[in-house]
Formats: structure tokens, C-alpha cells, sequence
């Protein structure tokens, strides 16, 4: 079974996207698995365009962490359909890339062929069809008298990771909440830069 000792480091990398605007924040958050947070780097990309993959490879090198053992996403698929590939992003950063997601889902497809057409449409299932499969993990909610929360449901795609490994990673980085640490920073820091800019 794999050890995550308590400053082993996750790059978290989550978007911001206001109503009406064109361009979304991406934030990289550096967490260690103790929650101590010691990095920051901030990107864009575009509404519904295909530029998301290269906006967080631009966070991974800013950054310049050789002691980033994990990437977690949030999602694979954001600011409206902006495919990742979940693979040149594990290439990029040298370690492997977890994308956690928190709802049910049948899938894309549908979705992609409503909203696009032509080339667009067939880039997007092309991205779509070469993501691994979506396993799903059940996180226990923290027993604290201060936690109602029920247990936590949570899916994923991982690359350059076994299932069992991964699902060690997420646990050992979500201590209550049902989001991993690394995600829920990433996400307030976009959602700030965002609202500063």
C-alpha cells in the first residue's frame, strides 16, 4: 500500500469563470498532504475553445517544482467544454494526473454533439474518446460532531497511476469536504484572481 507522508506535494489545478466573458482563470495551487499550501501560479484559457491543455502546462512550468508528486483537476472539461488532455498534462509534469469530478455523469457525448459540429465537434470526441475510464470512490465523512455531512461520493480519471494508487492519493488529500485540498485552494485562487482582475 502506498505512504503519503505529510509534505508530500499536489499541484491542484481548478477554473474561474464569470457569466458573460470570454476567458477563464486558471489556478495551480501547491498543497502538501498536511495542508500546508507553498505555491501559486495563475493562467487563462478560452470559453469553449481548445487552449485549456496548454494553459496548465503553462502553470507547470512557471511553477518549476520537481517536488510535485501528484496533478489533481477539477474535471476534464472546463470553462465550457475545453478538453484536457489528461495525458500530455502527466508528460508535461512528469508525475501522474488525477481528474476528480463530484456528480454522476453519462458521459460527454451528447452534450458535445448539442454544442458542436464539424471540426470542433469531432477535436472534442476525439480529446473525450482517449480519456480513461471513470472510476468512482466513497470518501467517509469526517465523524466530528461538527461534520453533518454524509459520506462523500467523488469519480475520477487517472494516467501514469493505478486505481488502487489513486484512490490512496485523493483519500490521503481530501481530509473532510469531499474535495481533495489541493482542487478547493486551486479553485478559491482562480475565483480570486479572477474577481482582482
Amino acid at each position: 500500500m502506498t505512504s503519503i507522508k505529510p509534505g508530500t506535494r499536489a499541484l491542484g489545478i481548478a477554473e474561474s469563470t464569470a457569466e458573460h466573458t470570454n476567458k477563464c482563470v486558471i489556478g495551480g495551487a501547491v498543497v502538501r498532504r498536511d495542508r500546508v499550501t507553498d505555491g501559486f501560479a495563475f493562467s487563462s484559457a478560452t470559453v469553449g475553445g481548445v487552449d485549456a491543455t496548454s494553459a496548465m502546462q503553462t502553470i507547470i512550468t512557471e511553477l518549476c517544482r520537481p517536488d510535485i508528486q501528484y496533478v489533481l483537476l477539477s474535471g476534464v472539461a472546463p470553462a465550457w467544454f475545453n478538453l484536457i488532455d489528461i495525458f500530455s498534462l502527466a508528460h508535461a509534469a512528469e508525475c501522474p494526473v488525477i481528474a476528480v469530478s463530484y456528480e454522476q455523469s453519462t458521459g460527454l457525448e451528447s452534450a458535445l454533439r448539442k454544442h458542436f459540429e464539424g471540426n470542433a465537434l469531432e477535436r472534442r470526441l476525439t480529446q473525450y474518446e482517449k480519456l480513461p475510464d471513470r472510476e468512482q470512490l466513497t470518501i467517509a465523512a469526517d465523524s466530528s460532531e461538527n461534520n453533518r455531512n454524509d459520506d462523500n461520493t467523488l469519480f475520477f480519471r487517472a494516467v501514469n497511476i493505478d486505481v488502487s494508487t489513486a484512490k490512496t492519493v485523493i483519500r490521503a488529500y481530501t481530509p473532510v469536504g469531499g474535495r481533495p485540498e489541493p482542487v478547493r485552494v486551486a479553485r478559491l485562487a482562480a475565483r480570486g484572481a479572477r474577481q482582482w482582475s
